[in-house]
């Protein structure tokens, strides 16, 4: 083995990203690990309990001295060497940035690939005297929509990489695709970037180099790399499109025509710039210039011709001496004429590296179908709280550090990865529960009069905002004889399991150290209306089964409660659904009711969250008014089996 080992050419795989990998393909196979898992395994035989208890500790013994750094069930975080993980979430992220295999500035030729020419390590040589060997990245958004959780993923990557490593990160708009732009677009993708925590080293526009994008098409056409085309975008289509007649025609008459395109003498689809290349998948001379008479939200009325993506993408990235560019795995089969087309126009070569997408079952992130969504009217905007939009999970009231620790979990791999929504759930589960302070909320009431209670004595108490934490910041709330309960604790009969308040069964008040006993229960028209009771000190009634929450002299307060928008895992599927995603929608993921909320929450603002005791955690919607607040339910509270 160790011969094995010494030879030159043997390579070795490294042995961590093998891991990391492993445990994330198994973690989107089977889930987050559950308790069950994490219990030791039982022996079917009594004889071989003595056996097994010397494994246990044979086990014990090595997890001591072994190293273990993996990412796994919501909440469980990970250790190096017993050493506990960190709280803050970008030490998380950068834990993984620096184990990923990425070249160091200046080394752009070891990458598969990438061009050795004498130019192109002639212009490698200029971009590090300008850079001095600086990290360079960037985050390139199209700004004809609103950002995604995939997104949130990309952010991380670029900025993470950089800032981990002492480099910048341009905040980039990709703007050549002036029909679809608008500002609010523009606007929202700065938020989101910021919300993240991250400050972009600038922010710049692909606009802002259209001059030197066109006298790069004009070195194409000089070299007799680019020619004008007239096929109709319907037939250059597909892979095996026709090729096209007008590939061979002259350089200057390709010169003259694409002069013409830029000064409005084609129509609309009439002509365009195509590139003479090949891409790794196939497709044949992709288009880098098409006509369009829409005036754009930066340069006006400037151009009619517009660059594409193809074109666009790697000399933006070259003229910001970006070092590392970084883009999801569909991007894989454009690195080769991403690489070409940058050499081709004599300017410096970044290098593209590829990750793997990320997913979110039972919702759609493409910007068409969203789009289709609203006008619709089955949501009501991007940031509709049902979306897995950025704006939309933050205002459903997702943390922003839940949203991070989520893209930290599922690990940087080359791998698409799908994952169920209670994956990121589980995560803003972890962060609410230590961040979002404790108040009592009665979603559907029931009235009590408390008869034993003097009417003049209004009673206050000081309660915790977090009751789990032994120094905890509190907050007052009321008592008086008019409370009110929520009509689902209470039973005329308890039926067996029950614990909580019936006419044979008393229950207690969270906080108040009373036991409630019913005297009468009064309806109207079949209904429970108002409840009667007495009540009694704690200590020295009878232990009640349980304690209910409660309220009293509440604010009226709306309560929006959310279900997943789609039926199906996989909503554009056409296999799981044959008549289209539209006809998936869950009609009834949307519930609004009015409640009744302590008055703590008079004094909440945008975006407060809170735990509201026994129901959830839930936020303040951007839609509160002084006269009533709205609050949206973020996530449910974890499941309690076997709890009444």
């Amino acid at each position: 083995m160790e011969h094995i080992r010494c030879l030159p050419n043997m390579l070795w795989a490294d042995g961590s990203a093998i891991k990391n990998e492993v445990d994330i393909q198994q973690r989107v196979l089977l889930g987050p690990k559950t308790n069950d898992d994490l219990k030791p395994m039982e022996s079917g035989k009594n004889s071989n309990k003595g056996k097994n208890k010397s494994k246990e500790s044979k086990v014990e013994k090595k997890s001591k001295t072994s190293v273990v750094s993996e990412f796994d069930a919501p909440g469980s975080g990970y250790t190096i060497n017993g050493v506990a993980e960190p709280t803050d979430s970008f030490e998380k992220i950068a834990i993984l940035l620096r184990k990923l295999p990425f070249h160091k500035p200046g080394e752009n030729f070891t990458m598969d690939g990438y061009p050795t020419s004498p130019l192109a390590m002639k212009l490698l040589e200029k971009h590090l005297s300008r850079t001095n060997k600086m990290v360079r990245t960037r985050f390139p958004p199209e700004p004809n929509g609103i950002l995604h959780i995939g997104h949130a993923k990309a952010i991380n990557i670029n900025f993470g990489y950089a800032k981990v490593n002492d480099g910048i990160c341009f905040l980039r708009y990709d703007d050549t695709n002036p029909e679809k732009e608008e500002e609010r677009f523009f606007k929202s993708i700065f938020e989101m970037v910021t919300w993240l925590g991250y400050k972009p080293y600038k922010v710049t526009h692909a606009s802002d180099y259209f001059d030197e994008l066109y006298e790069w098409a004009l070195v194409l056409i000089r070299k007799g790399l680019a020619y004008v085309c007239h096929q109709r975008a319907d037939e250059i289509k597909g892979f095996n499109p026709p090729p096209s007649p007008w590939r061979e025609r002259p350089m200057p008459e390709n010169f003259q025509l694409f002069q013409d395109m830029k000064c409005g003498k084609f129509a609309e689809g009439e002509a365009t710039l195509r590139m003479k290349i090949t891409l790794e998948e196939g497709k044949q001379d992709p288009v880098a210039y098409r006509v369009r008479y829409v005036p754009h939200p930066k340069s006006g009325n400037k151009w009619c011709i517009y660059p594409t993506y193809d074109f666009t993408h790697c000399l933006c990235d070259s003229i910001e001496d970006i070092t590392h560019s970084l883009c999801t795995k569909e991007f894989q089969s454009r690195r080769s004429s991403y690489y070409w087309l940058c050499e081709a126009v004599e300017t410096y070569i970044p290098v593209q590296w590829e990750y793997g997408r990320l997913n979110v079952s039972y919702t759609v992130v493409s910007k068409r179908k969203i789009a289709k969504l609203i006008d619709d009217k089955i949501v009501n905007d991007w940031d509709d709280p049902r979306l897995f939009t950025l704006p939309a999970l933050r205002r459903r009231g997702f943390p922003s550090k839940a949203i991070n620790e989520f893209c930290v979990r599922m690990g940087i791999t080359g791998a698409q990865i799908t994952v169920d929504p209670a994956m990121i759930e589980a995560c803003v589960r972890d962060c609410l529960n230590a961040e979002a302070p404790r108040t009592m909320v009665v979603i559907n009431p029931i009235r009590v009069f408390i008869e034993n209670l003097s009417p003049d004595q209004p009673t206050f108490f000081q309660v915790p905002d977090f009751p789990v934490t032994p120094i905890s910041p509190t907050h007052q709330i009321a008592f008086e004889r008019i409370i009110y309960i929520e009509r689902d604790d209470f039973k005329e009969k308890a039926d067996k399991g029950y614990k909580r308040f019936a006419l044979d069964q008393p229950v207690g008040l969270r906080y108040a150290g009373l036991v409630l006993t019913v005297t009468q229960v009064i309806e109207e028209k079949g209904s429970i209306v108002e409840l009667r009771a007495r009540c009694e000190d704690v200590n020295k009634a009878a232990k009640p089964k349980a304690f209910i929450h409660w309220v009293a002299k509440p604010i009226p307060i709306q309560v929006r409660q959310y279900e997943r928008l789609f039926n199906h895992k996989n909503p554009e599927d056409k296999a799981e659904v044959p008549n289209g995603f539209l006809s998936d929608c869950n009609l009834n993921s949307l519930k609004i009711e009015n409640a009744l909320g302590d008055a703590y929450l008079e004094s909440a603002k945008i975006f407060n969250q809170y735990q509201f005791e026994r129901l959830g955690y839930f936020s303040v919607d951007p839609d509160s008014k002084p006269s009533q607040l709205v609050f949206n339910r973020t996530v449910s509270l974890k499941e309690d089996i076997g709890k009444n």
